[in-house]
């Protein structure tokens, strides 16, 4: 019964793509739909089953690759880590795809997106429930496929093109690492089975490998090697660019990647491997540190962006560097608590904002906003709770897990852990800040929308909006909810061996410990971050503006997202594109054309062109040649004696 909850996505993915004419839009939405609320349904029960119940179990479908001495199953591993992933992608995924239903009303190509929307689920399913390497590999493309497919949905649009282009292009480069990483794991071990690469760890511990004469110790170079895969997948600094631009896909793309599937990816693989990277610290260290930056620069980006879904989607890269300066310590448990609790309220948010441009004619600029709170109540209701989670507000999801990040950083009480810890703190109240301004310039104030955009402004309607409560109850209860599974006094039991705790014991046990000020902290940040937003967007507008004006250099820095984009466009993309065109015009057509097709056809043109000119269409010239010929033949044969 398990498989169902994993193959009914493709199933409808299938139905929606290939007989999606006859079907028609209606039916198209229905069956994906309708797939996706059975898949749900069916995690539920495993998540009890499993996950609740205490009984983990592998099903093994068939044998998959079988040559030499790597061999790879394709079955599905349901312990308690993956039930509870795959239970929380089939519910967010069951509501975007609700949602989709109002969101792409009228649009030309509804059965292909309902396609594309089963198929990325699908793919990520297949990364969650692997039970190797290679068929987490096999997920980790899919998605990387469906997310192409999904940003340039709309490929009539050349942004829509480049950014898709953009997002597969940057996570081929972390792939990059991600198979060498695999590679190295096999040769190694000899297996990509998780369960023999983790029995084998202790006899690897100590293991050095040559490279470029250097002596390197092994599972370091295999974690370092793997987490590159993980930070492009998951736009960790540096390989972040994507992520921003993705925002040309339809909203309900954006919620998809940027809450439950595929930006979790990584957090999820670091997670699943953890018995791996125990074994190798340094390499902890250095996913603390790229986890602690990414929640600060994000953060920092986050805080001038006027695009409403980029401003939320920064703060999907910012909370996702939480997840790993996590994974970095040891705290695992409260990773994957912050994902779980971060799926609700980003997927929120996201839907919201699809509301949003829904209601305003597809603004998404918001200075062309405001006041909205009027026109659309319940959508601004929404969005306040889901930012008050995101800011981790007591009593909302966010402030059980991102709180419990930070305190677990400061328990850790290591040089990395405390940059990790400050870095965080910046990091919440830059968030909070960026969230209220947001909700300020979208909903509060004077609107600056056009007479005839503000007065048709609405709330969505109730095939959009149902969706929006379900994950608005997620948001709200979800912290109190599963904080003793997930990392109380329960969490040994409930993860089992599915996931590396002996250091999360300890560090939870010191964070309960530690001076008072360390919880409060963020709270008051945040709280802080709320007042002044409100304060400078409400009731002083004229001071961000003055700002902006006096720090020119640091606002035009921060808009311009740190210039990674045109620091990569001189360091790649130009040299990439001078060195094409120089092989093009110089190699290609200069020596290779010239040479060969384009010379050997310059040839017979020139030769026939010759030849055509004995071909003149007059008989006394054709007499003229044929008499010539003659007295040279007779003129020949008098002469040579014959």
């Amino acid at each position: 019964m398990y498989a169902f909850a994993i193959f009914l996505p493709l199933i409808g993915c299938l139905l929606a793509g290939l007989f999606g004419r006859p079907l028609g839009d209606r039916g198209a939405q229905l069956v994906t739909c309708g797939a996706m609320l059975a898949a749900a349904a069916i995690a539920a029960i495993a998540f009890y089953e499993v996950a609740l119940g205490g009984a983990p179990r592998d099903i093994k479908l068939f044998t998959w690759i079988d040559s030499g001495a790597l061999e790879a199953n394709w079955a599905l591993r349901f312990d308690t880590l993956s039930a509870t992933m795959v239970a929380m992608i089939t519910l967010v995924s069951s509501m975007i795809h609700i949602y989709s239903i109002g969101y792409m009303e009228g649009d030309p190509s509804v059965p292909r997106f309902m396609s594309y929307l089963s198929l990325f689920t699908f793919a990520m399913l297949m990364l969650v429930t692997a039970d190797n390497l290679v068929q987490l590999f096999f997920g980790w493309e899919g998605v990387g496929l469906t997310s192409y497919l999904l940003i340039g949905f709309r490929y009539e649009r050349s942004a829509a093109n480049a950014a898709a282009l953009k997002a597969f292009l940057v996570n081929r480069v972390g792939d990059l690492g991600f198979m060498l990483g695999i590679c190295g794991v096999f040769y190694a071990v000899g297996s990509v089975e998780y369960d023999t690469i983790f029995s084998a760890v202790p006899s690897l511990a100590g293991r050095e490998i040559a490279f470029l004469g250097m002596r390197l110790d092994l599972l370091t170079t295999l974690c370092l090697l793997l987490f590159i895969g993980a930070m492009g997948k998951s736009a960790q600094l540096g390989l972040h660019t994507w992520l921003p631009d993705a925002m040309e896909g339809p909203t309900p793309v954006s919620a998809l990647i940027h809450a439950a599937t595929m930006v979790t990816a990584g957090v999820f693989m670091v997670v699943r491997l953890s018995p791996l990277f125990e074994a190798a610290p340094a390499a902890l260290d250095f996913v603390t540190l790229v986890g602690a930056a990414t929640a600060f620069f994000a953060a920092t980006v986050g805080l001038v962006q006027t695009d409403i879904k980029r401003v939320i989607a920064y703060s999907t890269c910012s909370q996702l560097g939480y997840m790993f300066f996590a994974c970095g310590i040891g705290a695992y448990p409260a990773a994957m608590f912050h994902l779980i609790t971060h799926a609700f309220f980003k997927a929120l948010l996201f839907l919201c904002a699809g509301a949003v441009i829904h209601g305003v004619h597809h603004e998404q600029d918001l200075n062309r906003m405001g006041g909205l709170a009027a026109r659309m109540p319940v959508t601004a209701a929404l969005m306040w709770i889901g930012s008050l989670s995101l800011a981790g507000m007591p009593m909302f999801a966010g402030y059980y897990s991102k709180d419990l990040i930070l305190e677990s950083a400061f328990a850790a009480n290591t040089p990395v852990a405390t940059i990790a810890f400050w870095l965080g703190l910046a990091g919440v109240l830059m968030t909070a800040f960026y969230s209220w301004r947001l909700l300020a310039l979208a909903f509060h104030g004077q609107t600056r929308a056009k007479h005839d955009v503000y007065h048709h402004a609405h709330d969505a309607p109730a095939v959009m909006i149902a969706p929006l409560f379900v994950l608005a109850v997620g948001a709200v209860i979800g912290g109190w909810a599963l904080h003793g599974l997930f990392v109380g006094e329960g969490m040994d039991k409930f993860w089992g061996d599915s996931v590396a705790l002996a250091k999360a014991g300890e560090i939870f046990e010191a964070a309960h410990l530690l001076p008072g000020w360390v919880p409060a902290a963020p709270v008051l940040l945040a709280l802080g971050g709320i007042v002044l937003a409100l304060v400078l967007y409400l009731s002083r507008p004229d001071i961000p503006a003055a700002v902006a004006q006096r720090a020119g250099g640091l606002y035009r820095f921060l808009l311009n997202k740190w210039y990674f984009d045109e620091l990569y466009d001189m360091i790649f993309v130009q040299p990439a594109l001078a060195l094409g065109r120089g092989l093009w015009k110089g190699g290609d057509e200069a020596v290779i054309n010239a040479a060969g097709p384009d010379g050997v056809a310059a040839a017979t043109l020139g030769l026939a062109m010759r030849a055509s000119r004995l071909q003149t269409g007059r008989l006394y010239h054709y007499a003229f040649a044929m008499l010539a010929a003659l007295v040279a033949a007779l003129t020949y044969f008098l002469l040579s004696g014959e």
